[in-house]
């Protein structure tokens, strides 16, 4: 399974990163709620955010890691939607960087 990674840099310190992700999972249900559904989400450890969805037909998912200075995004999509693979990960770095600034 094809997937993408980004690194996003940030200057919040791991708890408020975390509670600024907290509430970023509202906002895409809400920004994204005629493109998205069966959005889960699981905290998995203190720091790590488990997702998944759908999107136009495809089952998206992957894991957010919250550090002190830095987001890590590891995410998974299916072979279907590798023509995509740019414009998901730009999406995801944008909104990502919007939730932490």
């Amino acid at each position: 399974m094809p997937s993408f990674n980004s690194e996003i840099p940030h200057e919040l310190g791991k708890e408020q990163a975390i509670g600024r992700l907290k509430k970023f999972t509202e906002l895409i249900r809400a920004k994204f709620k005629d493109q998205v559904s069966n959005f889960e989400e699981s905290w998995s450890e203190e720091n790590t955010l488990d997702f998944s969805f759908k999107s136009f037909g495809f089952k998206l998912g992957g894991k957010i890691t919250v550090e002190e200075e830095l987001v890590k995004l590891d995410g998974d999509l299916p072979f279907a939607a590798l023509a995509f693979k740019g414009k998901i990960e730009k999406e995801f770095r944008e909104q990502l960087s919007k939730a932490l600034a």
